[in-house]
């Protein structure tokens, strides 16, 4: 069922940071280098917050509910015309994955190079319905470059760190659920040095390009055990074996020290969050930790999943804040060790009741 993939030693490939770079940060054509770290001034960060003090005493009629995004793509907008059916959710997690990736591969300086001829050409023509389409195309390309790669809102190589830290384990076992890339495994793995990552999706094409084209460049700051000092980590540094399966077959037991999720929870309506949670209970060692997120209701959110919908908007999605996700996870067994925010993210570290 798992594939282990190389370690480091199998590869010649390009590791272009090292020590000498931390405190750096550096704009690349697809995406940021970001060796900094975070500090209490800096918006990027986890913003811990104590709104909720006793989760039992929280209600829904206290919170309400999570806002839940109704703007679909075109593309499952006319697989449903020419199916006429609704799009399953396995096959609107594909379409997705097709369509986020194909943005993480963009010269984002030439796109918009690009996207900006496109415009002035089509005002030349004066083609009222080509204007709107490439004003459309134009909108995308700028918003991505901020939040991806001027933000860095979507990998958050600095808030996710802070999220992470403090947690007692030592050389974990790390199950990450509806993995995609990988990333925040690959992040954990670095500030955890000797861990070993069980990535898991049911879509072959996060296995083999999401994950398998993720750069070999890219650098990860964490923890160096011979010396508690930091240490540069790169992809193939770790120890990592990818599972194409559906969650509800895997054939594990409570053998997981952390058990993750980003980006799960809110993709399933309410009758099927208990059984969300419960996937992350069943795999988890006694002591062990749960870590989610999900994305933040927050003006910002609504509005880049509004421009992006043709990238985004293929399966059912919710955004939340960070109290509505609690009240969930606290409602389905789970105390909460950690609530907050990131810039783009809530995000819950939560151990079984």
């Amino acid at each position: 069922m798992s594939t282990v993939l190389p370690s480091r030693s199998d590869y010649r490939t390009d590791h272009p940071y090292s020590e000498q770079h931390l405190g750096s940060t550096e704009l690349k054509p697809s995406f940021r280098i970001d060796l900094r770290n975070y500090s209490n001034k800096d918006y990027d960060k986890f913003v811990t917050v104590k709104t909720v003090r006793d989760w039992s005493l929280l209600k829904w009629k206290h919170v309400g509910k999570p806002y839940e995004v109704k703007t679909v793509s075109k593309s499952r907008r006319l697989w449903e015309q020419e199916h006429e059916a609704t799009m399953e959710a396995k096959t609107s997690w594909i379409y997705f994955n097709k369509a986020f990736h194909e943005w993480f591969d963009k010269d984002v300086p030439q796109e918009i190079k690009k996207q900006r001829q496109a415009f002035f050409k089509s005002i030349s023509a004066f083609n009222p319905a080509e204007i709107s389409e490439v004003l459309g195309d134009v909108t995308r390309i700028h918003l991505w470059n901020y939040v991806h790669r001027i933000q860095d809102g979507v990998w958050d190589p600095r808030g996710k760190p802070a999220m992470f830290e403090g947690l007692d384990v030592h050389k974990p076992r790390i199950l990450f659920l509806g993995a995609a890339e990988g990333y925040e495994g690959m992040q954990l793995a670095a500030m955890y040095p000797g861990a070993e990552i069980v990535l898991v999706d049911y879509d072959e094409y996060c296995k083999t390009v999401r994950y398998g084209d993720f750069p070999e460049s890219y650098p990860f700051l964490g923890m160096n055990p011979a010396t508690g000092g930091q240490k540069v980590y790169y992809k193939n540094d770790f120890q990592v074996a990818y599972v194409i399966d559906d969650i509800r077959n895997l054939p594990f037991g409570k053998e997981f020290d952390i058990v993750i999720s980003v980006g799960l929870l809110e993709h399933f309506p309410d009758n099927h969050k208990a059984e969300v949670m419960d996937w992350h209970r069943k795999f988890l060692k006694d002591g062990g930790y749960v870590i989610m997120t999900t994305p933040r209701n927050q003006w910002k959110s609504r509005l880049f999943y509004l421009i992006m919908a043709d990238v985004m908007n293929h399966t059912y999605r919710e955004l939340m804040n960070v109290e509505q996700m609690g009240l969930y996870v606290y409602e389905n067994g789970f105390n909460i060790v950690r609530h907050g925010y990131m810039k783009a993210h809530n995000a819950i570290i939560a151990q079984p009741r």
